[in-house]
């Protein structure tokens, strides 16, 4: 293949498209939390991955699964952590069973902001699919976000 190859350049326009549909939302749903809630949305992401945890075996995520599902470094995820502990929503401690392992738990009051959150989180990125599915470019890419259904 080369630069000029047809399926490559569909190939990376779509990737273009991906990428300004991602952007566009990330900004939209940014702005409206911060605006509400003052969280960023990677704040949200985290508060939102680290409530689905559960104690018990295997129940609380490595910092490095953690980073994965917000899709950070391991050392951004871990100041961001630190932020929102320092701001009480978060705390850490020591595995009880390997005093090596740190897990980090959504505090009640953490939990109590990620439920108010939820909502406009959840509005922002409809607003973001609508306004994007008025562009031919990104209206197709805004049907196969729709399609998705995560099992449960």
């Amino acid at each position: 293949m080369t630069a000029t190859d047809p399926a490559l350049t569909a190939l990376a326009q779509g990737w273009c498209a991906l990428s300004a549909l991602h952007g566009r939302i990330e900004a939209h749903i940014e702005r409206a939390l911060q605006g509400k809630h003052d969280l960023s949305v990677r704040e949200y992401s985290l508060l939102d991955v680290l409530s689905r945890q559960h104690a018990g075996q295997g129940g609380h995520l490595q910092m490095k699964q953690v980073a994965d599902a917000v899709v950070l470094s391991q050392s951004a995820t871990t100041r961001l952590v630190t932020r929102l502990e320092d701001r009480g929503l978060l705390e850490r401690y020591l595995c009880p069973t390997d005093r090596r392992g740190i897990y980090t738990n959504v505090t009640a009051a953490g939990l109590s902001l990620l439920e108010e959150a939820r909502p406009t989180n959840d509005a922002a990125l409809r607003e973001a699919l609508d306004d994007a599915a008025k562009n031919p470019e990104l209206a197709p890419l805004v049907r196969v976000v729709e399609s998705l259904s995560m099992p449960a």
